[in-house]
């Protein structure tokens, strides 16, 4: 599909991967539209059908609400019924819209708790999620059931991703929303302003994760509404694994903290390991991760401390 001119509503497209999202697919010539949450609340289907006045070629559901461990801990309910509810109403109105296509943008926090790694898409349905963010990672597999019935009643032309753990420059750093990578940078940060001899992370350090940088992840969404048309999902990584303990080891020597770590293990782990088998990504669409693992961090935190 060549997108030059094509009309895209990108929900979300204004937060951390929406925006990468919007500017890829401004530089191909589409017509990007944004709407935000404040104006248009998606959880509300008399609001999201305002949305959906304007005719779109493609929309791209990015929307949801999202955070690490600590707000799937202490926010599960919420996250399961504003992920399920956006995702039910932009599906629906953009079925009865006619939109052309429609991107899903899911979770590998979707993935069985003790998936086989590397993670195949075959497994999505294994088993139950990790408990920690089971309720925000089931809501987003429900959605791609639903995208799936919605393509076998209707022929309803939808996509489905599976983007790994994210990070770069935008990411949330704010305590309740930041992920791993964000929060140990400020926490850094935060130490060496303060002249703090030690962070306090949480759990042992022998989880582990995969990281895919904002913009690769972009440029994986955008090939895969470009060339992807099928109903099965597709893992978005960067086909590696680091330990959290490596982890904080990386970023302490990039931004020069010689402190010591201080690990509570009263708190949890989560997943106990995250690694996608990203070959399908490669053959559907030719997508494949550039960006350097370090290169990438060395980025995310410059960003960060230019902000702060």
């Amino acid at each position: 599909m060549d997108l030059k001119n094509k009309r895209i509503l990108v929900t979300g497209g204004a937060g951390f991967l929406g925006s990468f999202v919007v500017e890829q697919l401004e530089k191909l010539g589409a017509r990007v539209v944004v709407f935000r949450s404040r104006d248009f609340d998606l959880t509300k289907q008399e609001r999201c059908a305002r949305v959906f006045r304007y005719e779109y070629d493609i929309v791209i559901h990015l929307a949801g609400r999202v955070g690490g461990i600590g707000l799937n801990k202490a926010r599960p309910a919420e996250l399961f019924y504003n992920n399920m509810l956006m995702g039910i109403n932009v599906l629906e109105a953009s079925l009865f819209a006619n939109v052309k296509k429609f991107v899903l943008i899911g979770t590998v926090c979707s993935y069985p708790k003790n998936t086989p790694v590397p993670f195949k898409e075959e497994d999505l349905w294994s088993g139950y999620p990790e408990e920690t963010n089971a309720p925000y990672g089931i809501a987003k597999k429900a959605l791609f059931e639903m995208a799936r019935a919605y393509r076998q009643q209707y022929g309803f032309n939808a996509i489905c991703l599976l983007p790994v753990n994210l990070y770069g420059p935008r990411d949330h750093f704010e305590p309740e929303k930041s992920h791993v990578i964000p929060a140990l940078i400020k926490k850094v940060a935060d130490a060496q302003k303060n002249g703090q001899d030690f962070i306090e992370v949480w759990g042992t350090g022998n989880a582990s994760r995969e990281f895919l940088y904002v913009e690769d992840a972009a440029e994986a969404i955008v090939l895969a509404t470009q060339h992807y048309d099928k109903a099965a999902p597709v893992n978005i990584g960067a086909g590696f694994e680091i330990t959290i303990r490596e982890l904080v080891e990386k970023i302490c020597r990039i931004m020069d903290f010689k402190g010591n770590v201080r690990w509570d293990t009263t708190k949890p782990d989560g997943q106990p390991r995250r690694c996608l088998d990203v070959s399908r990504a490669e053959k559907e669409f030719g997508f494949k991760a550039k960006t350097d693992f370090d290169e990438g961090l060395e980025k995310t935190i410059s960003w960060y401390l230019n902000q702060i």
